[in-house]
């Protein structure tokens, strides 16, 4: 089929800059949809033409789901800078099929943010506060950090100062970049702890994170200290967290099974040691849902799919997953489902601490083979006026990877 939608990219410049084709795909399209601040650029149709011309609704996803409707007119949707970018472009792109698409884009508020910066790209974070929440900003915050941010609104960077101050980086330095590329451009500096300036709602936000010498952060490696957690007593320490992790092998775009999760912890590290990982966590426990939904959005993991399941009976409907942790709920049923379902190559670990449990990661051992380890942990711990070792629980390890 004929190419009949095209997303072009406009910058701060307006209609000046856009490429003939471009302008073309504009002044030939039988609907033009943009935000209204893209529609004001274009001048009045001329000649008698008649153009029907869409502003975007708040949310703008009413409006996406019937832009597939109208495949018999040709269609050009206006974005800002590069629409394949936290742009309207990768919404679109799921929904018309390649060959029906056209895209032409700008420089993005990124690339223009880094030439304004002098900071080269590959060598810092992008992210987007639109639609996201700000404790996202725990998976890239350390020290040295360089962040380039989509802000939401105005209110963006008051946020993100006292975000970054209240966790010891208030010496950051924020730059708010607002109208790149036209006439009105502006910028406004500071640092974090005393950052007032007032800024556009559409800008972009430059950060360099300077930690002091109280500063907390979490590295993207699995381990998180066990306080980085609120939990009712059920958790999987740290260390017995860590080795879990490493054998689940975490990758982007993995899907991770996280049954009987708890506070969440094993899904949320996943989900903070790869990009695009995916997971979901099965916890029949109320209390405990809210508890793991509490964790993820602190920890920079929101995407957590948490679900009021048990296994096996919740497994039946989910897709087919990468790797498998079990961690609670065991049952042969469990075993027998989760092995059936991994994807060829998949990882599946288990814990346990109870012999009963053990018995049953026994008999799967010796079914399936894979690994079987017990793992045992002791921390220093006063007693009376001198210190001593204080074992944690042990728990026996299943790791066992799908052939």
């Amino acid at each position: 089929m004929t190419a009949w939608l095209s997303i072009v990219g406009i910058g701060e410049d307006g209609l000046y800059s856009l490429s003939p084709a471009a302008r073309s795909l504009i002044e030939t399209a039988q609907v033009l949809i943009g935000g209204k601040r893209h529609l004001a650029m274009l001048p009045p149709a001329r000649g008698g033409k008649k153009c029907e011309r869409i502003p975007w609704p708040t949310p703008f996803s009413a409006l996406a789901e019937r832009i597939p409707e109208m495949r018999d007119r040709r269609v050009c949707v206006l974005a800002t800078g590069d629409p394949m970018f936290y742009g309207v472009g990768a919404t679109l792109s799921r929904r018309v099929p390649a060959n029906e698409l056209t895209i032409v884009p700008s420089l993005s508020a990124f690339t223009l943010a880094g030439a304004r910066m002098r900071w080269p790209l590959e060598r810092v974070t992008m992210m987007n506060l639109q639609g996201r929440p700000l404790e996202q900003l725990s998976l890239f915050v350390h020290p040295g950090a360089r962040l380039l941010i989509l802000s939401k609104d105005l209110t963006s960077p008051a946020a993100v100062a006292e975000w970054l101050t209240a966790r010891g980086f208030g010496d950051s330095r924020m730059t708010a970049l607002a109208h790149m590329g036209g006439r009105r451009e502006t910028r406004a500096e500071g640092i974090a702890r005393e950052f007032n300036a007032t800024v556009p709602d559409f800008h972009t936000l430059a950060v360099e994170c300077i930690a002091g010498p109280d500063a907390t952060w979490h590295p993207r490696a699995a381990g998180l200290p066990d306080d980085a957690y609120e939990h009712d007593g059920l958790l999987t320490k740290r260390e017995f967290r860590a080795l879990a992790l490493a054998k689940l092998m975490p990758h982007p775009g993995a899907l991770l099974w996280d049954i009987g999760a708890g506070c969440g912890s094993i899904g949320i590290e996943w989900l903070r040691a790869a990009p695009l990982a995916r997971a979901v966590a099965l916890e029949p426990n109320a209390d405990r849902r809210a508890i793991a939904a509490r964790n993820a959005t602190a920890l920079g993991a929101s995407e957590l799919e948490i679900r009021d399941a048990s296994a096996p009976d919740g497994l039946a409907a989910l897709p087919a997953p990468d790797a498998v942790f079990i961690g609670g709920g065991l049952s042969e049923g469990t075993i027998a489902t989760a092995t059936e379902k991994l994807k060829p190559g998949g990882r599946l670990v288990a814990h346990v601490v109870t012999l009963e449990s053990e018995a049953m990661l026994l008999a799967a051992h010796a079914r399936y083979g894979g690994e079987l380890v017990r793992l045992s942990v002791s921390r220093v711990e006063p007693i009376g006026n001198r210190s001593g070792w204080k074992p944690a629980i042990p728990i026996v390890q299943w790791a066992w990877r799908k052939p």
